[in-house]
């Protein structure tokens, strides 16, 4: 006997319930995953390296007026024209970072000569050697009363030349990576310690022809 029209329609309702609450449940699980998505890409950004660094950086400044000195001057560097003053630009970029012995990138942290050679093959393409020592015999030779943005400085802080480096920014100033538990910053020529350390100055050239650097002594 054919089912009833009754009947008919009592099954046609029920697919079509079952089929509305298949798509509301399709729909929570999307927004739901949509929401963790989002939280992950939060947490991820919240431990990128830049973002700690920065963070590093604003708090240390509080109570760091002289770190502070140039924190609003930084500007993103530019390949061309290759002049030391970039080199100083690239270093100035790194403020905040943490000081790691041995450390030669962002996401490691850097120590002294780490630093430089860091912000030199940035800006301009000169592989330096990995040491300040060595890299006291780069480029030529400056006066102090001949600094200029960009040039090496080098001091004394563990008993022998050369043993710590930084770059000039002018105004007596220089960007370094000072010692474990600190963070990259700017500090003064003037101040009693480093002013008693100094060693010299050295001036590098763009590394333009891919040739190795010229030394000049």
């Amino acid at each position: 006997m054919p089912p009833s029209l009754t009947s008919l329609l009592s099954t046609f309702n029920s697919t079509e319930n079952l089929w509305r609450g298949a798509k509301c449940c399709l729909l929570v699980t999307v927004v739901s995953l949509a929401g963790c998505a989002t939280n992950a890409q939060n947490q991820q950004a919240l431990s990128d390296p830049a973002h700690t660094a920065r963070d590093n950086y604003l708090s240390y400044t509080q109570s760091d007026p002289l770190g502070a000195y140039l924190a609003g001057k930084p500007q993103p560097y530019r390949s061309s024209p290759k002049t030391t003053k970039t080199l100083a630009t690239a270093a100035l970029n790194m403020l905040g970072i943490k000081y790691r012995f041995g450390g030669e990138t962002p996401n490691t942290g850097f120590d002294c000569s780490g630093l430089v050679s860091y912000a030199a093959e940035k800006s301009l393409g000169l592989k330096l050697p990995r040491s300040s020592a060595e890299m006291a015999r780069e480029g030529k030779s400056i006066k102090t009363n001949e600094l200029k943005k960009g040039d090496l400085v080098f001091f004394n802080t563990r008993g022998h030349r050369y043993s710590h480096v930084g770059i000039y920014l002018g105004d007596k100033k220089f960007v370094h990576a000072p010692r474990s538990g600190a963070v990259v910053r700017i500090e003064s020529m003037d101040i009693a310690y480093w002013k008693k350390r100094y060693n010299g100055a050295r001036r590098l050239a763009a590394n333009t022809t891919s040739s190795s650097l010229a030394t000049a002594n």
